[in-house]
């Protein structure tokens, strides 16, 4: 090297800054590519992948297919979410599956949850409550129903979005009600009536009616008497730490109950709605109890055969102001997926609200719209007509008295406290135990749930 020139020096000087120069382009690119602030203006954008929400639902049959539609539709409307229905089994299964992803990401973005189910959803501290959307976006909540509204709003939020509401009704067979002698366009409205009308039509092998053993009626009885089923005004001024469901007003409902079928006007067909449903669409009852959910099936089932009649729930003569809870389910949104999934799920929710979808929801499902203006769509109004019983749940959702009875109870063991009441109801029926006994007995049993489970949740 001692033996180089000046002028060789000079171009190995040259050499080395060029190859600096070099080497500072390419590491300006490299850093371009691995995400730095330096953009490359001759290239186009990469179009950014839609959000992908995934929900979990537990309709079936018919249901599931009005579901698959309403989806398709969404991801037809715009390009910036893709949402995918995924059937899980019934409601108690789609729940223990959404437990046992909690501490993963392998569940979903959206999930319906049934109603007794709110107060565990809450206290899961695994949701988003829709309230943030709602306050957000400004959503104006006065656009919904606000009888439905009423059950999912706790401590003056709303937690979850209603999707799938439904309330029971008093079914009845006119051409029954004719022969007996009885008037079909006036329905039973009292305990009294009812037990009257069972009466009259237990004659020529048939029987007056039939209620399935199903917690939910009673829950719903009560109700109608403005009675609460839990203290700290139904779980809701409050965590709920005492069950009320032996209650003066429920003892006295069981043993009306009780008494009917003691006189043999009323059928104790066991704990399944669909077995007093075939009873009744084969003529072998006159009067029944289900959801308005089911009103399509009962009026197509005996279509051709007698004329269907709807009417209010019934409750004591001497009741006090009260009303049905809703029933069904709702849409809930997951905490632990990203925010963009998170406001995706929501995005899909305020489509789902629209009166057009709330309208094709009612029209095929024979849920409630929960939307008021779905009532104006030309297709409810025709499925009014073609389905007049309608109008009855209708009515008597509207007429429904807003209060801690009629919102429904909340607790965190509601799947629990629901068989310990139908095992009650049973025993009575059943003649193995009186009606204040067996109630007693439920209630400290689900008393002692509440307590166990408020402890895991403090």
């Amino acid at each position: 090297m001692k033996n180089w020139t000046k002028k060789s020096w000079v171009l190995l000087c040259l050499a080395c800054v060029m190859l600096f120069m070099a080497a500072c382009g390419s590491g300006g690119a490299q850093s371009t590519a691995g995400g730095s602030d330096t953009k490359d203006e001759t290239k186009p954008a990469a179009s950014k992948d839609p959000v992908k929400v995934v929900w979990w639902h537990s309709m079936s049959g018919e249901l599931g297919k009005t579901v698959d539609k309403l989806v398709a539709d969404f991801n037809a409307s715009q390009k910036n979410v893709v949402v995918e229905a995924v059937f899980q089994g019934t409601y108690d299964e789609s729940l223990n599956k959404m437990k046992a992803s909690m501490d993963s990401k392998s569940g979903p973005s959206l999930i319906q949850v049934y109603e007794i189910g709110s107060r565990f959803m809450i206290d899961s501290k695994a949701i988003t409550p829709m309230q943030k959307f709602i306050d957000q976006d400004k959503y104006d909540l006065s656009q919904l129903e606000e009888n439905i509204l009423n059950y999912y709003k706790i401590d003056g939020k709303l937690n979850a979005m209603p999707f799938n509401t439904s309330n029971p009704v008093l079914y009845y067979n006119k051409d029954m009600f004719k022969a007996a002698g009885l008037d079909p366009e006036k329905p039973p409205t009292t305990f009294e009536e009812v037990a009257q009308a069972a009466k009259a039509l237990t004659k020529d092998g048939k029987t007056g009616g039939a209620f399935a053993i199903y917690g939910w009626f009673m829950e719903q009885f009560l109700a109608n008497q403005g009675i609460d089923l839990l203290n700290n005004g139904n779980g809701r001024n409050g965590l709920a730490t005492e069950s009320m469901v032996n209650s003066e007003a429920a003892v006295k409902t069981l043993a009306w109950w009780k008494q009917m079928v003691d006189d043999k006007t009323m059928l104790n067909l066991g704990r399944k709605t669909d077995d007093t449903k075939k009873a009744f669409l084969a003529g072998q009852i006159g009067m029944t109890l289900d959801s308005t959910g089911s009103l399509r099936g009962y009026v197509d089932g005996a279509q051709g055969k007698f004329q269907v009649g709807t009417a209010y729930l019934p409750k004591p003569a001497d009741a006090k102001d009260g009303g049905v809870i809703v029933g069904g389910a709702s849409l809930y949104i997951l905490n632990n997926r990203s925010e963009e999934e998170q406001k995706g799920a929501w995005e899909f929710i305020k489509f789902l609200t629209e009166p057009k979808q709330q309208a094709y929801w009612h029209v095929n499902t024979g849920y409630f719209p929960i939307t008021k203006k779905a009532y104006d769509e030309q297709t409810v109004k025709d499925n009014l007509a073609k389905y007049p019983q309608l109008k009855t749940a209708v009515d008597q959702l509207h007429a429904t008295k807003a209060s801690t009875a009629t919102q429904g109870a909340v607790m965190g063991v509601f799947p629990e406290a629901r068989q310990l009441t139908e095992g009650a109801i049973e025993e009575v029926l059943n003649g193995k135990k009186q009606p204040k006994e067996a109630l007693d007995a439920a209630a400290k049993e689900i008393t002692s749930k509440i307590v166990q489970y408020n402890k895991t949740v403090k």
